[in-house]
């Protein structure tokens, strides 16, 4: 058995021209993990549509109507950032059923790894920042429903604070949040993580190493968690137009491989997703969320799942 991945052309659906959030980068990325084959077409696992009440298992019954049937006001409409279209709305809930699937596969395997998600910043009755339903939540408490886990840790490197998904669950003593972002950077307003790591502009690869390794360990040691959820942001990344922060390509593919490697010595399951990167050089912006993938591909034979 290899790796397992996750994806669906639905991952990408039209935006404007001009608009910002890089959509095409899903596909990309698919793209590049099979021509470079650190994956085959043969160990891509393709998600379904989630019921919608379980989505309402952590967002607002009238929240998830009004998105889904298009009748969201415009403020709420311009918070998420996305312009609203049936396409748009059908990849959402696709990219949730995505992360569910990767909680499922690793539970089973040892490892999974999504090629989208991370959708941090959706709160229970509203979005933000590109992030219309929470994903990592979703898949959290759906997880636990539907596989009878009890405790989940969502380890959060992306560069921005996990700020939905720490107000979801700040009175769930079953689902820890763990947030390492750039302190001087969105949101303006942080929530409060089970345990935030807040840093200072600029940090390099060997200092943010050495950060990660002070706490995973000990988190995973005190929790002793049944899944591991991992947001692999590569906005941390020096070239990064919304990041703050100065790592290099090797300096997250370190990341990657510590993070993984660290859970799975421990034998704790981790499911991942990508998280967020906001680069003008699509390629080069693909290849980084292309990182956690070839990390996993070598950490998955090594410990041999």
């Amino acid at each position: 058995m290899d790796l397992p991945i996750v994806y669906h052309p639905d991952y990408v659906a039209p935006l404007p021209p001009s608009h910002r959030f890089p959509m095409e980068k899903f596909r990309l990325l698919y793209e590049m993990l099979v021509g470079d084959r650190v994956v085959t077409p043969e160990q891509c696992h393709t998600p379904e549509l989630p019921p919608q009440d379980w989505i309402e298992s952590v967002h607002d019954p009238a929240y998830v109507q009004a998105y889904c049937q298009g009748t969201l006001d415009t403020k709420a409409q311009r918070r998420i950032g996305l312009p609203w279209s049936e396409a748009i709305a059908h990849r959402t809930c696709i990219s949730i059923g995505g992360a569910i699937l990767t909680a499922k596969l690793a539970l089973e395997h040892g490892l999974a790894c999504n090629t989208a998600g991370g959708t941090h910043h959706a709160f229970p009755d509203f979005g933000s920042g590109f992030c219309i339903f929470n994903d990592l939540a979703i898949a959290s408490r759906m997880i636990q429903k539907l596989a009878g886990i009890r405790k989940v840790l969502i380890v959060d490197l992306d560069v921005h604070q996990g700020d939905g998904t720490a107000f979801i669950f700040q009175n769930d003593p079953d689902v820890f949040t763990f947030s390492l972002h750039c302190e001087a950077n969105f949101p303006g307003r942080k929530q409060t993580s089970d345990l935030d790591v807040p840093l200072p502009v600029g940090m390099e690869d060997d200092e943010y190493l050495q950060t990660v390794a002070g706490y995973l360990p000990d988190l995973l040691r005190q929790f002793q968690p049944d899944l591991v959820l991992y947001d692999a942001g590569v906005d941390v990344h020096a070239g990064d137009r919304l990041g703050k922060l100065s790592l290099s390509d090797t300096g997250i593919f370190r990341r990657d491989m510590q993070v993984l490697s660290t859970c799975l010595a421990a034998r704790y399951p981790v499911a991942c997703v990508i998280g967020g990167g906001y680069c003008e050089d699509m390629r080069g912006l693909v290849y980084r969320h292309s990182l956690l993938h070839r990390a996993a591909a070598q950490v998955y034979r090594q410990y041999r799942l």
